[in-house]
């Protein structure tokens, strides 16, 4: 019966991006299944195989001692805060992701992360039927983060027409920067993560060639990467100490602010109709849950954290799921858990708008007229992965 409603909610994730297609002539199918049938080959093998426990098992422990290296330095600065045996969300999640930065800044000079993040993409766009524009930004919006990004494609934001700005503005909302892959892990198994973050890369291609098709000529396919300034090492590992530090703030009050948010709507929704926002939320996403794999009689549950990631961030869903008690089956945690790791949320629109604006002032503008677009985009990424993890796992 699961791989039925699997099967039905896989052709209900790419029915509804068909529909919402700008031309559904120019969809091209042929990559769309080559991908889809990678998703599921990839996904089986990191979730169901001896060497998939193995490479992931090698992964969590490399960011559980990054991570352990990093608490040197939280402990340094703030030790003593926290009295023995409890967690502060700040010091053990989100400051942690300065040393992770400052690791991809050293990376970055010398000259690793470019060449890995250019290969990749290349190899990756004789699959998926885009140029190499777009799947060099997918591969470098995993790595450097949905807003650093479009600094290395600086000199060509300005030339690209409104449909391929698309492609890679929704390619950094589907993904995640691997300076907070760590604070995931803490979060979330660490198998979960590696998998999501593997089908959301392929998942990103099939969405936005389903919702925006094109053609990308010999001559408009051309990768320009920009180069940047020569920095000493110590300069470059000081402003990616910083970075890291702005991201760790900027989380911070962020989850400030909607959590408290989200507790006032909750209260006033409770006192007015006996129920809770999220648990509203939970009836309208529980269809969409259920048919993504989720057992019916854990669909409101696990559609109230769905919507909660969308509607604030992926950390306070990631929170709830953590701390809640809702005695979730193996394959709901499962599902849920992939459903997470994405920047696919309200808040990522103003980001990426922000961060293309800041870059070329015209095309900023472009971003945030479609911004509603790129959310739903990247929300059906989100679904997708969903679906395949609950069809194998």
């Amino acid at each position: 019966m699961k791989y039925l409603i699997g099967i039905i909610g896989l052709i209900v994730v790419l029915g509804i991006a068909w529909i919402a297609s700008n031309d559904r002539r120019k969809v091209k199918f042929r990559p769309i299944i080559v991908m889809i049938v990678l998703q599921f080959i990839l996904g089986f093998i990191l979730l169901n195989t001896s060497a998939g426990n193995w490479l992931i098992s090698g992964i969590a422990d490399g960011f559980g001692k990054l991570l352990s290296y990093a608490a040197e330095g939280v402990n340094f600065v703030f030790g003593g805060l926290v009295n023995t045996g409890q967690m502060s969300f700040f010091l053990s999640v989100l400051l942690p992701i300065v040393f992770i930065s400052a690791l991809i800044g050293i990376l970055q000079h010398w000259r690793i992360l470019p060449f890995i993040i250019k290969y990749i993409g290349l190899a990756l766009s004789k699959v998926n039927g885009m140029g190499k524009l777009e799947s060099y930004n997918a591969v470098a919006s995993a790595i450097l983060g949905q807003s650093e990004v479009f600094i290395s494609v600086k000199k060509e934001l300005g030339l690209l027409p409104k449909h391929r700005l698309y492609t890679l503005c929704a390619s950094a909302m589907s993904t995640v920067s691997m300076s907070i892959v760590g604070s995931y892990m803490v979060l979330l198994k660490p198998e979960y993560v590696v998998t999501a973050l593997v089908l959301n890369l392929f998942g990103g291609f099939i969405i936005a060639s389903m919702i925006n098709p094109y053609e990308v000529t010999e001559q408009e396919d051309i990768l320009e990467v920009k180069e940047e300034a020569k920095q000493s090492f110590f300069e470059v590992l000081g402003e990616y100490i910083m970075d890291g530090f702005k991201v760790a703030i900027t989380v911070a009050a962020m989850l400030i602010g909607f959590v408290a948010i989200i507790a006032m709507i909750n209260a006033i929704f409770s006192g007015i109709f006996g129920l809770s926002f999220q648990e509203l939320l939970g009836y309208v996403f529980a269809p969409f849950a259920f048919l993504v794999g989720v057992p019916w009689d854990e669909a409101v549950k696990a559609g109230s954290i769905m919507a909660t990631k969308m509607v604030s961030n992926e950390f306070v869903a990631m929170t709830d799921l953590k701390n809640g008690n809702f005695n979730f089956s193996g394959r709901t945690t499962a599902i849920v858990s992939v459903f997470l790791v994405s920047f696919a949320n309200f808040s990522s629109i103003g980001i990426i708008a922000g961060a293309v604006k800041s870059l070329n002032d015209k095309q900023g503008i472009v971003v945030a007229r479609f911004g509603l677009k790129l959310l739903f985009g990247a929300t059906l990424v989100s679904f997708l992965t969903a679906t395949i993890v609950g069809l194998i796992y």
